[in-house]
């Protein structure tokens, strides 16, 4: 399955998370905060990223930004999680470089979905 990078702030939805990805046998890598969650991404080139968009610190958006402008990483599917669900919320994650995007409490057949489809398309570019 594939290594999948959780950049999330809350424990109970990081627990969540890490439930729901481990039963389907996703390798997860966990950061609290997006300053990690940068740096992970640069040394371990993940398959997948589910970023939270309110993060303490620099916000998950602007995280976002930064490793879709750096040519090692623009390649890796980001998933935007939030609680805000509102359709201007969605085209700000579009518009700092989300692949996607699902709104919390997260819901096992949606996460499938997204992280099935993002994986199918980033492994349709590289093979």
């Amino acid at each position: 399955m594939a290594r999948i990078l959780l950049v999330e702030d809350n424990s109970a939805n990081t627990k969540l998370a890490l439930l729901l990805l481990h039963k389907v046998g996703h390798e997860v890598q966990c950061a609290v905060d997006a300053e990690t969650g940068v740096a992970l991404a640069r040394a371990d080139k993940p398959d997948l990223i589910l970023m939270d968009i309110q993060l303490p610190g620099m916000d998950g958006l602007s995280a976002t930004a930064l490793l879709k402008e750096d040519p090692d990483t623009a390649h890796i599917p980001v998933i935007a999680l939030t609680a805000m669900a509102m359709k201007a919320d969605k085209e700000k994650s579009e518009l700092a470089g989300c692949d996607g995007y699902i709104a919390k409490p997260l819901r096992y057949p949606a996460l499938y979905a997204i992280i099935d489809a993002q994986l199918a398309k980033s492994y349709g570019r590289s093979r």
